[in-house]
């Protein structure tokens, strides 16, 4: 079995240290798509909820009334894949909020909306290079416009301040209507930037929105798995699928309950690690479904893991980012990757 540690405090406390970073002029919403980064949604937005926070963005449909039915009739929900007319009593019924994307999608909608201007990503919004024009709005109360930068983690690439000029020339005519560009990255990037309302997501769940310097956030996630057995290996032996590590001297082996079926990802065989007592413990062949094998060769004898004992995951020794990068990928996939089957417990 294997277990997650969330810890809603450190939540409440990242949204508190962004809040006090951007002022009293500019609204913290907090984004809590995919479950809320793998960490729990109801847990996540009723703690953010408590500590103020009064706009949720989150992807989808479903996301959208699933929160809804969890935050009440008060708090804004957002929705950035904007609005299909098929689910116009949905939408109606439990009060969401559309970010709408595209011109199709403001002509046949009425009500609260929010706007997305694209200035770069290429992804979803109006191009700013054939921005909208305000006449088009008349049955829409637009609440804020937005975009999203393409990398504002990158403080050395010009692009970050060559979309918010593009923004801001793409809104001119719309200079009463609340602004938003700043991801969890771009509130740490350029206090001018912030605007009216930021929207922090990973940095709330404790990834670094500054990779370049000591990560301010606290950590959310911890993560610890069972070891199922200890074996003892010879030389020139193989572990795991397709025999990917062959052992060049005997080595002793714990098998540990977690695998990609629980989110960890495959792209971890032979390069990532676990930890006992903060000794690191390499991960030897290829990480399975529902197990991992790891090398206790690091471990003092008189003081190896048994059977039943847990190893850490993600913890003091090992952030999400740390573990994502020896799986050649960003801490969001790490988190947004983590199995329902996990046993979540908050703090």
């Amino acid at each position: 079995m294997s277990e997650i540690l969330i810890d809603t405090g450190a939540i409440v406390a990242n949204y508190t240290l962004i809040k006090n970073k951007v002022g009293s002029r500019c609204e913290v919403a907090g984004v809590v798509k995919a479950n809320a980064y793998g960490c729990g949604v109801a847990n996540t937005a009723k703690a953010l909820q408590k500590a103020g926070c009064k706009t949720f963005f989150v992807a989808t449909l479903s996301e959208a009334t699933e929160l809804r039915n969890i935050v009440g009739e008060v708090p804004r929900i957002a929705m950035f894949e904007g609005y299909d007319h098929r689910y116009a009593d949905i939408y109606k019924d439990n009060a969401i909020t559309p970010v709408l994307n595209h011109e199709d999608q403001v002509k046949i909608y009425e009500g609260d909306a929010m706007l997305h201007i694209d200035t770069g990503m290429n992804r979803l919004g109006y191009s700013c290079k054939t921005p909208p024009n305000p006449e088009d709005f008349e049955k829409i109360n637009l609440q804020a416009i937005m975009t999203h930068f393409t990398s504002a983690e990158e403080h050395e690439n010009p692009k970050s301040a060559q979309q918010v000029m593009a923004f801001l020339d793409a809104t001119k005519e719309f200079q009463n209507i609340p602004k938003s560009v700043c991801n969890s990255a771009g509130v740490f990037h350029n206090a001018d930037w912030h605007y009216d309302m930021v929207r922090p997501g990973m940095a709330l769940y404790g990834l670094n929105p500054t990779p370049n310097a000591l990560n301010p956030m606290q950590p959310v996630v911890h993560i610890n798995a069972t070891v199922l057995q200890i074996r003892e290996i010879q030389k020139d032996e193989t572990c795991g699928y397709n025999e990917t590590y062959r052992f060049n001297e005997g080595a002793r082996l714990a098998t540990v309950a977690i695998g990609y079926a629980d989110g960890f990802l495959r792209t971890l065989s032979n390069t990532g690690k676990l930890y006992w007592k903060g000794i690191p413990c390499p991960i030897r062949g290829r990480v399975s479904m529902d197990t991992t094998i790891v090398d206790l060769g690091n471990i003092p004898e008189n003081d190896l893991p048994k059977p039943g004992d847990m190893m850490e995951v993600i913890g003091p020794n090992q952030s999400a980012d740390n573990l994502a990068a020896d799986a050649d990928t960003i801490g969001y996939e790490i988190l947004t990757s983590l199995s329902r089957r996990f046993t979540r417990k908050y703090v």
